[in-house]
């Protein structure tokens, strides 16, 4: 039976809002990278106090994931997304105005939960109101999260350049905000997606599988959030310019875009995803080997690598936790759990790359310690036999 909110409020135009709002998901966190060597020209800051610019906002996404589902039940789809919009826009526009660190990193963490908000809401909405495609719709999303990091890598330098301000080449992104408020906010309020059904609330705390996709996912998007953050100012240390360091953290987010287009929809010809995500792994330690041993030659082929194989991780890892349960309500809470502990995992990996090159002076070290985490990834996709999802969860 055909949901009554779809046809009051038409899937291309609720799709639409969702790539629009997912857009908004990273450009806080990928304006960062390739303006830091300007900003730690004007603003004291080590690698390692630099890292928090990222690793907060995750764990802040991480904390704030647990919430999420909680505070849209009580105030509706719409008014949290324009909540969560208002608040990464605030955040994003006061860095016009930031003098030091500790504002700048309270800017980043500001932002991380009002992306959290919206990140906890996304994935029971799509498997609500697109329950035929699923795998296709969490593409779309993720793509657009990707794409809104693309963007902001790509054009920051060049804001910066033009302009003759970093804060300005972070602010700007607050436009995408607004942009993104005004069309969700012309969309008539409903009700929750997640009140359709009356659902006793779970708790995956003492669910084993739970937290084997938790880990996968946590680990995947370290190598994410770490490449993010750290990918320009390698480079800028191989040589390179701000802007080209910029532009080339951009092309691998825009091989994360189509790979997180493409993957998703080949992976949903079957629902057995083992194969798609070791491919997927196979390309990112692939990608982080020629990165640490030939960073110079073949420079546009790593990244391409490490972001087709980041870009399909990614939804990936969110499609199969869907896969395990069939009603939205509870696959929405899973798919929280996962985020959220996934997130506070993720978080440290910028951390930890900028005290090894504080302390050892390269990246390289941290580039092999992902390698390593990749191979157990490896592993872990074994365990991924969707004949036995139901055993697991239920």
């Amino acid at each position: 039976m055909q949901n009554p909110r779809t046809t009051a409020r038409p899937a291309v135009w609720l799709m639409l809002g969702i790539i629009l709002v997912a857009l908004n998901l990273r450009p806080s966190m990928a304006a960062i990278g390739p303006l830091l060597s300007a900003i730690r020209g004007d603003i004291p800051l080590s690698f390692s106090i630099a890292s928090l610019l990222t690793m907060l906002p995750v764990m802040a996404m991480g904390l704030a994931m647990f919430f999420g589902i909680g505070i849209s039940q009580r105030l509706g789809e719409q008014r949290t997304v324009v909540l969560s919009l208002l608040i990464i826009g605030v955040a994003t526009l006061s860095r016009l105005f930031l003098d030091s660190a500790a504002e700048l990193i309270f800017s980043a963490i500001l932002a991380g939960v009002g992306i959290a908000l919206i990140q906890a809401l996304m994935p029971v909405l799509i498997k609500s109101r697109f329950p035929n495609h699923v795998a296709l719709c969490m593409g779309l999303y993720v793509t657009s999260i990707m794409a809104g990091a693309a963007i902001a890598a790509s054009f920051a330098p060049l804001v910066m350049v033009s302009t003759g301000s970093w804060r300005i080449g972070l602010a700007i992104w607050a436009a995408l905000a607004l942009i993104a408020l005004l069309l969700w906010w012309l969309q008539p309020s409903t009700a929750p997606v997640i009140a359709n059904i009356p659902v006793k609330k779970e708790s995956f705390l003492r669910n084993s599988r739970a937290w084997l996709l938790a880990i996968f996912f946590g680990l995947g998007t370290a190598s994410y959030t770490c490449v993010l953050a750290w990918l320009a100012p390698y480079y800028v240390e191989q040589g390179w310019s701000e802007q080209h360091a910029g532009l080339l953290l951009g092309f691998l987010t825009a091989m994360e875009v189509i790979s997180g287009l493409v993957t998703p929809a080949i992976a949903n010809r079957s629902r057995d995803r083992r194969k798609v995500l070791m491919v997927l792994l196979g390309l990112i330690i692939a990608g982080f080997c020629g990165l640490i041993l030939s960073p110079q030659h073949l420079s546009l082929l790593w990244p391409c690598l490490l972001g087709l194989g980041i870009g399909g991780l990614f939804p990936m890892s969110l499609i199969v936790s869907l896969d395990h349960l069939d009603n939205p309500q509870r696959a929405g809470g899973l798919t929280a759990f996962v985020q959220g502990i996934g997130y506070l995992i993720a978080g440290l990996s910028p951390l930890l790359a900028g005290v090894i090159r504080d302390r050892l002076g390269s990246f390289e070290w941290a580039w092999w310690s992902l390698t390593a985490v990749m191979v157990l990834m490896l592993l872990m996709v074994l365990r991924f036999d969707p004949r036995h999802y139901a055993r697991h969860i239920n």
